[in-house]
């Protein structure tokens, strides 16, 4: 008999126990909602790219450490390292707002398309901490959208969307590329 009420006991508390786990906070997930049309945060800038050509060592923000010939016409293989500066403008000589130190490759033989992974680097009065965003642009397109996949400091964990629009291209060696980023987890 005293079994039979020692198992009623320990099957009672046993399922009570399996109730309170189920409906605790630890062990149900809830996700953060946030409203994906209104960014938490919305910056726009410019990101220059000079390709080290041999000539221009004083200018240079980036360099192919890869460039693998024969490949087709598209650059695929390229491998670019880059540390760049960001601003508000135009105008290369602008103040920098940030850096972008990262690299991209190029990896698609039939079209140009390359895969970015970078960091934007914030060290001024207005932002300090780090975006991070990776992603393929796909440089044919109008827009090309990489995602924002985490951050330090002003943006600790941030996410959302970097939008490229290539604003002007000369050929291998200068580039400069509009990024309007959008935040919606801040």
């Amino acid at each position: 008999m005293t079994s039979l009420v020692e198992k009623q006991l320990f099957k009672s508390l046993f399922s009570f126990f399996l109730l309170v786990l189920l409906f605790s906070d630890t062990v149900s997930s809830s996700r953060k909602t946030f409203d994906q049309r209104k960014p938490c945060k919305h910056f726009s800038f410019y990101f220059h790219d000079i390709l080290y050509d041999g000539d221009n060592v004083a200018n240079a923000t980036s360099a192919a450490i890869v460039s693998p010939p024969g490949l087709g016409n598209f650059k695929f293989g390229k491998f670019v390292i880059f540390d760049g500066p960001i601003t508000m403008d135009k105008n290369y000589l602008s103040e920098p707002l940030a850096r972008a130190q990262g690299f991209y490759f190029y990896d698609m033989k039939m079209d140009f398309n390359a895969w970015f992974c970078y960091t934007l680097v914030f060290n001024s009065t207005q932002h300090k901490g780090t975006l991070n965003i990776m992603g393929a642009d796909l440089m044919m397109e109008p827009t090309r959208d990489l995602s924002v996949v985490g951050g330090t400091g002003d943006f600790f964990m941030a996410r959302g969307i970097a939008t490229f629009v290539t604003d002007i291209f000369q050929g291998a060696k200068y580039f400069r590329v509009k990024m309007d980023v959008k935040l919606y987890e801040c």
